[in-house]
């Protein structure tokens, strides 16, 4: 799948990565990769400006820590970024009921 595909959705992505705990920016591309089964292969190009604007509008908040000598920041979801999830997860639900709808599939 493109990159493209997800554009106007990672935000819930990153978000619903960050959910079921802290993580730093290479982890939560895996997070992604693994929880979508290897579909969405996202390049850290795309995902650390999501990191940062979640971060700016309070979202996230991060945290450097060191691991193995190396320095990593280390981001988690706040209050508003869960409810941020919530809003992002009903807005794909309606985009996906509204596409099956418009190409023929489940009327659900």
């Amino acid at each position: 799948m493109r990159e493209s595909d997800v554009r106007g959705h990672l935000d819930g992505l990153v978000l619903a990565a960050l959910a079921v705990g802290a993580a730093h920016g290479y982890e939560i591309i895996q997070r992604i990769r693994d929880r979508s089964v290897g579909a969405f292969d996202l390049a850290e190009g795309s995902v650390y400006p999501v990191l940062h604007r979640l971060e700016a509008s309070g979202a996230l908040t991060a945290r450097w820590e060191a691991v193995n000598g190396r320095r990593r920041k280390v981001y988690e979801i706040t209050q508003p970024g869960r409810t941020q999830l919530t809003s992002e997860r009903t807005r794909w639900r309606d985009l996906r009921t509204s596409m099956d709808r418009a190409l023929g599939g489940a009327t659900a």
